[in-house]
């Protein structure tokens, strides 16, 4: 009996290992380039809109869970953004500078009636900071953001062919729906938060005071190895507290590179039945 028992769970770990070694999972990156407008404003330093030029580099990268790798995948990004705005008299300039990161989990579902289309949806966890800057206001230019928030994230990739060219078109929008943000009262100096004053600065975020929308579109031109990644971005953000109302609107066209790495055994070679489970194309 021993026996039989020993053999069931050294065929059991067998098959284990054998179906670990023949599942891979490609981790999905791109670098990209982002360059567009951005419409700024934010009462705590100007009642004035200010309009001009975004800039922004971005990172992605995207795997199957090792946990059901068919049915979940798994995001994380960031994104360093830099915002030049002018009033609308061209006298006066205010910079942004803005870095976001996130991280999320995705479930999956393949369309059997439509080939090659992919939805998904799960939740993400995001941090932002940042600051905007506007030299004429001499004794207080700078107002700080930073924020903390978990929401909703929605996907819909669809994977086709034009001529012999592989693309996948991917459309993602990423929504907080609750979480924490800085705010000084109106008025408040920094100085005065430096001496202590720190009461009232971080305000629970919902959508009647911090809202947030997130939209991408790609194409990934699968023309090799590397793939060709063109897009479009559009970011809203709105916010309200303190008498203070802040608002970022960024509309960018992006250009970059995105492609999957496949990490391997030492021997460097894949058996001809492993399965390959990418996280989107």
């Amino acid at each position: 009996m021993k026996r039989l028992l020993s053999a069931v769970v050294a065929l059991f770990a067998a098959l284990c290992m054998y179906a670990v070694e023949d599942e891979y999972r490609p981790v999905t990156a791109a670098y990209t380039l982002e360059v567009g407008t951005s419409h700024l404003s934010d009462t705590y330093l100007t009642p004035l809109k200010y309009k001009g030029l975004s800039i922004g580099l971005g990172y992605e990268r995207m795997q199957a869970m090792k946990f059901s790798p068919e049915k979940w995948v798994m995001q994380l990004s960031g994104r360093l953004g830099v915002n030049r705005a002018e009033n609308p008299a061209r006298n006066a300039v205010m910079w942004d500078l803005d870095l976001d990161l996130s991280w999320g989990m995705m479930r999956r579902w393949s369309i059997k009636s439509i080939s090659g289309l992919q939805l998904y949806g799960g939740g993400a966890t995001l941090l932002d900071v940042g600051a905007l800057y506007l030299a004429r206001n001499g004794n207080n230019p700078v107002s700080a953001k930073a924020a903390w928030t978990v929401g909703v994230s929605g996907m819909a990739v669809y994977n086709f062919k034009i001529s012999r060219l592989p693309v996948c078109l991917r459309y993602q929008a990423v929504l907080p729906v609750t979480g924490a943000f800085f705010s000084p009262d109106y008025g408040e100096l920094y100085y005065e938060i430096y001496l202590g004053n720190h009461a009232g600065l971080a305000h629970a975020a919902w959508w009647g005071n911090y809202f947030r929308l997130n939209n991408l579109l790609t194409a990934d031109l699968r023309l090799g190895a590397t793939n060709l990644r063109l897009g479009y971005r559009a970011n809203i953000l709105s916010t309200k507290v303190n008498n203070i109302v802040s608002r970022e609107i960024i509309h960018s066209f992006v250009v970059g590179v995105s492609g999957e790495w496949l990490s391997v055994q030492r021997s460097g070679t894949i058996s001809p039945t492993a399965k390959i489970i990418s996280a989107m194309y």
